[in-house]
């Protein structure tokens, strides 16, 4: 049952990369490109900040779930970096396609959470709330040197990305407990919604088809890391660091979840490969269609 509710939930985002193959010549490369910018600049943001903001985030939550997610995101981190000798030979390119090992896929989330009974929601949402804005310092700290800029210019680069200006926003918004007023969120949304989609589109009209199916050993190897070796480390340790169960589940599913969508826009935006990128991100997602609820069972029996 939970194989069928897993796939049920990834089958939207399946159709939508394989109508994105079937319609990319209806627009030339410029037109995508413009799509991958819009994504980018308006409505990512839009959606990372509605994520982050729409639940309550005490401090006390944040203390303890906060450092779990930050120690599974730089452990990808690093595992990552040591693929480096089997990556593309630029920099900036294996920098996007670096940000696949520790990135994660936010509206799978929570529609994974849903199969695990005794998880606590609450605890998906200060997890991805606290851990999208270290995702997105990573990611665009890397993307900034792999493009040769000097320190000031990272800096400067890093501290007014959009991904990072939203996420940072979205945290403060909820921690604050305050509600922001339904007719200013409501357009917020709306622009929320339309990032999705327009991503897995663009990501079928990227790929490699032909590439899909076959992973060479840097490809195998950040699938490996993202869908295998994360989830594996963080369900033993929480099962030596006795975690509670509720949060346990939690954390396992949070490091079992494939790569962000997000990950090819943020590619796109900074000038690196994108086709490199999209076929991860598409791998990653037709894998976790085995992997993830493999996790969630084991998380299931075991705590």
């Amino acid at each position: 049952m939970v194989f069928v509710t897993i796939l049920l939930g990834l089958s939207p985002s399946f159709l939508l990369v394989g109508l994105g193959g079937l319609v990319r010549n209806r627009l030339s490369a410029n037109a995508w490109q413009g799509l991958d910018k819009l994504n980018f600049e308006i409505l990512f943001p839009a959606l990372i900040f509605v994520a982050a903001s729409s639940r309550p985030i005490s401090v006390a939550d944040m203390a303890r779930i906060g450092p779990a997610v930050w120690t599974v995101m730089g452990v990808g981190f690093g595992l990552g970096w040591l693929t480096r000798r089997w990556g593309p030979a630029r920099f900036l390119d294996f920098a996007g396609a670096w940000q696949t090992a520790w990135r994660f896929n936010t509206a799978l989330a929570f529609v994974a959470i849903a199969t695990l009974p005794g998880a606590d929601v609450g605890h998906l949402a200060v997890a991805v709330g606290m851990a999208i804005p270290v995702a997105n310092i990573l990611a665009v700290s890397v993307l900034s040197r792999g493009g040769a800029m000097g320190l000031k210019a990272t800096l400067i680069k890093v501290a007014l990305n959009p991904f990072l200006l939203a996420s940072v926003g979205g945290v403060i918004v909820g921690l604050s407990g305050l509600a922001i007023p339904v007719p200013v969120l409501a357009p917020v949304k709306m622009l929320s919604q339309a990032a999705i989609p327009i991503a897995l589109l663009s990501i079928g009209a990227t790929m490699n088809w032909r590439a899909l199916a076959r992973l060479d050993r840097f490809s195998g190897a950040l699938n490996a890391i993202r869908l295998m070796i994360l989830p594996g480390l963080t369900f033993a340790g929480c099962i030596a660091l006795q975690v509670e169960s509720t949060l346990a589940q939690v954390l396992v599913l949070f490091a079992a979840l494939p790569t962000a969508s997000a990950a090819h826009v943020l590619a796109a935006g900074f000038g690196a490969e994108r086709e490199l990128v999209a076929t991860l991100i598409a791998q990653m997602t037709l894998l976790a269609a085995i992997t993830l609820p493999l996790w969630i069972t084991a998380a299931e029996l075991a705590f």
